[in-house]
């Protein structure tokens, strides 16, 4: 018997060794697919709709849609991955704010520190371009920036006490609830690229001249 234990206890610990090495590697393995497989699926569609508004979604657009930009979730500032409060998410669902604004607006800048400190996630929208300020024509009747549309209610100029009552109104809790982790999407123009565009554009006696002093035709 003894002949026989001595040649097996070398075989026996080797074998030993084999196998935690087995299964290290697959562990291995297994996390690297499982972090492929997040990073995969952790991306966002953009595209714009027939009506005209951006669209945000984790799964593809219709097949119809010619221009699509695809980003990471965790690498990407222009969408935040933060789950909202319920109260929130169910407000900005029903009732998504989108700001109008332009540079070098010192209302502008009050209107977004104020939409922030309420914690109000919205959308920002640039006025830079003749193309924009027909665009902001189009979604509120007006040239006036800073301009806010609460879903299809449209406040022209910014009053802090009326847009506060408005966004109570539409469901937007009075004290911020937004995680602090979250990132406000990137401002973007108001204008749609040309491949994107409506096909029907404003006609020329159709268009408002603006009360402005300013070059742009933006009124402040």
């Amino acid at each position: 018997m003894k002949a026989y234990d001595h040649p097996t206890k070398p075989f026996s610990a080797w074998a030993l060794l084999r196998g935690s090495l087995c299964l290290a590697s697959c562990l291995c393995l297994a996390s690297c697919l499982g972090l492929l497989t997040l990073t995969a699926q952790a991306q966002v569609y953009k595209w714009v709709g027939p009506n005209g508004k951006t669209v945000f979604s984790d799964t593809p657009p219709p097949s119809n849609v010619k221009t699509v930009t695809r980003k990471g979730l965790n690498t990407s500032g222009s969408i935040s991955n933060v789950k909202l409060p319920p109260e929130l998410e169910l407000a900005s669902s029903k009732n998504p704010v989108t700001l109008y604004s332009t540079s070098n607006c010192a209302a502008c800048n009050d209107a977004r520190s104020m939409l922030k400190q309420n914690g109000i996630p919205f959308f920002e929208k640039t006025v830079k371009s003749n193309e924009d300020i027909q665009q902001l024509k189009l979604a509120t009747g007006d040239s006036q920036v800073p301009s806010l549309m609460i879903n299809r209610a449209k406040f022209i100029g910014f009053e802090s006490p009326a847009w506060r009552d408005a966004l109570s109104k539409a469901g937007y809790p009075e004290n911020s609830v937004l995680p602090k982790e979250y990132r406000y999407p990137d401002p973007e123009p108001a204008a749609p690229s040309p491949a994107t565009a409506k096909k029907e554009e404003p006609k020329a006696s159709d268009t408002i001249v603006p009360r402005s002093v300013s070059p742009t035709g933006i009124r402040f």
